[in-house]
């Protein structure tokens, strides 16, 4: 599984695409990110990139704002449970819950940063068709073979701090599975398989940042053999009855 083609040592390059600028609901997305490349001279996307879009991006162009009162820090509370299939959790104000793609998040994933004050941004429907929509434009305007993931930022249980993961992925395997193969000491592997759409979501995080203004970063070197079919929906997200904390 690690980025080398066998003789040099593993190597990625991660980058940010500047020059996007702001998103507003109908904006052709996938044109957008395509322009900026190949305005930015050496961002132009090449065969085998993966192109990594914010969730935060792909809302506000599919139009899943909604408005809410700037003056009431609690107005996005209804939001929540709206868009939640149940309440795992309560403290305070943070609420865990699932959505109904299958998502267990803070508040539902509902946020109000980086978007205009008395709005708040919602998940995209269905953030696999999302990314699936984009790399079709990459491919068939952009001439470009690629795969796109659609990142959104979780907390994770046990462990302090949030991180990017993938909410939705289109011409990269979500998951690769190492068992069956062999560690370095001759082993056989029997439980190992790899989020490695969350970790190129993840790596991609370092370059746009949370303030920053860059939603598309490109993460380019993967193996050629992460790429294919597949989605989070049914690759990543753990089904409950295979789930031992719900």
């Amino acid at each position: 599984m690690s980025v080398t083609d066998g003789t040099h040592p593993p190597r990625l390059e991660v980058f940010a695409i500047d020059g996007i600028g702001e998103i507003a609901p109908g904006d052709d997305l996938g044109g957008l990110i395509l322009d900026a490349s190949r305005d930015g001279g050496d961002t132009h996307l090449l065969d085998g990139d993966v192109v990594v879009v914010t969730q935060k991006v792909v809302s506000k162009a599919e139009g899943k704002l909604v408005d809410v009162d700037p003056d009431d820090p609690d107005a996005h509370r209804p939001l929540v449970l709206a868009e939640s299939v149940r309440v795992l959790r309560r403290r305070g104000d943070l609420v865990i819950s699932e959505t109904r793609h299958g998502f267990v998040c803070a508040n539902a994933g509902i946020d109000l940063s980086n978007v205009a004050s008395g709005q708040a941004a919602l998940l995209p429907d269905d953030s696999d068709r999302s990314a699936r929509r984009l790399r079709d434009v990459f491919v068939h305007r952009g001439g470009v073979d690629v795969a796109v993931v659609i990142s959104d930022t979780f907390g994770r249980p046990w462990r302090r701090g949030v991180t990017d993961v993938a909410i939705g992925c289109a011409g990269l395997r979500p998951v690769i599975d190492l068992r069956g193969t062999t560690d370095t000491y001759g082993r056989e592997l029997a439980v190992t398989e790899v989020a490695v759409v969350d970790e190129v979501a993840a790596a991609a995080e370092l370059v746009m940042g949370k303030a920053g203004g860059l939603p598309v970063a490109v993460v380019r070197g993967v193996p050629r053999a992460w790429f294919g079919d597949g989605s989070v929906a049914d690759d990543v997200i753990r089904r409950p009855a295979e789930d031992l904390f719900r």
